[in-house]
């Protein structure tokens, strides 16, 4: 099956009722004032210890318009409510937005937040005999699907001259990953974000490779072409995406705050959180799309078109929108001068 977007939309709303484009015509002029923005109503997709929390801790959260937030944990999740119109703002890497150009969903990728590639990790099991990437060959090697696991996993396979044929290869949910790994079960597994970390101090995993130097480092935010071609919330949402981009930088500076805002919805223990910020192999940013952006979208497509996951070839292009990128490149300018 080529697509994950395996969510009905009746369940996606239910759900939700609980809680290189160059712009569309107009796209570059549209404005709207603080007044003006009074009866707007965002619908943002947030993860568990995200954009909320992350806004909440830098004190960017008293908008003039309201949000509405859903919390939906999953990239795809957040595709599937932009295609249905039940959203107007999400984010997730760059493999849900290739999907979503695969399937020629109604949605566009307006910005990319660039964060810690460190927490995408290949370990082995603390007592195998397996010291590196190579050594892989014929092992049992847990993964996710479709993921930034699978394909940071494939790049990693491939530079030593190996591909998924050498492995006996297991996809896994991540918690079912979990499991397998700490009762023996794999030899070694590539997974991405806190599971990884548990699996090095919890489980003495030994690291093997991490994300950096394999992945792009671009997480995309996914918009509703609905909402960008609304003067209003177009203008809400530019406002929204100048706040991130402000509360990221304040957090760079200021982690130990937004790690706290983080605790508090994620019930994670804090000394990992930390612990993980002072590793991390680069500080959060958020940035408008320049050129380079959708040619590594397209490098990722083309990864996942051989290894089967696609079923043809994608052009990922035409699904990036700019008409944002000008403030926030306005927006970075004067953070860099602060």
């Amino acid at each position: 099956m080529t697509s994950p977007f395996f969510v009905s939309r009746r369940s996606l709303l239910s759900v939700l009722a609980g809680g290189l484009v160059a712009g569309s015509a107009g796209a570059q002029t549209r404005r709207g004032s603080d007044s003006d923005l009074g009866g707007v109503t965002l619908r943002v997709a947030h993860y568990k210890g995200g954009w909320r929390a992350l806004l909440r801790a830098a004190g960017e959260d008293k908008t003039p318009y309201k949000i509405d937030w859903k919390e939906l944990n999953n990239g795809v999740l957040h595709i599937e409510a932009l295609n249905s119109d039940a959203l107007d703002l999400g984010s997730g890497s760059e493999i849900p937005a290739m999907f979503a150009a695969r399937q020629n969903a109604n949605v566009r990728f307006i910005a990319v937040s660039h964060e810690d590639l460190n927490t995408q990790v290949t370990v082995a099991a603390k007592d195998s005999p397996i010291r590196s990437i190579a050594d892989l060959k014929g092992r049992k090697v847990g993964y996710v699907r479709a993921t930034t696991a699978h394909y940071f996993l494939s790049k990693q396979l491939e530079e030593v001259g190996l591909s998924f044929n050498d492995i006996d290869a297991i996809n896994l949910t991540p918690s079912d990953g979990y499991s397998a790994f700490t009762s023996g079960k794999l030899d070694a597994w590539a997974i991405y974000g806190y599971n990884g970390q548990l699996a090095i101090s919890r489980q003495g995993a030994r690291l093997l490779k991490t994300g950096v130097g394999y992945l792009s480092g671009n997480f995309p935010v996914y918009a509703n072409p609905k909402a960008i071609d609304d003067a209003l919330r177009h203008a809400a949402m530019a406002d929204l995406l100048l706040r991130i981009q402000r509360a990221y930088a304040f957090a760079n500076k200021n982690f130990p705050v937004y790690a706290a805002a983080q605790v508090a919805e994620t019930h994670l223990p804090l000394d990992d959180i930390l612990d993980q910020f002072a590793h991390r192999s680069t500080d959060f940013s958020l940035v408008g799309v320049t050129p380079d952006i959708p040619d590594t979208h397209q490098k990722v497509a083309d990864t996942f078109l051989k290894l089967g996951v696609l079923d043809t070839r994608v052009e990922v292009a035409r699904f990036w929108d700019t008409s944002f990128s000008e403030i926030l490149a306005n927006g970075a300018a004067k953070l860099a001068t602060q």
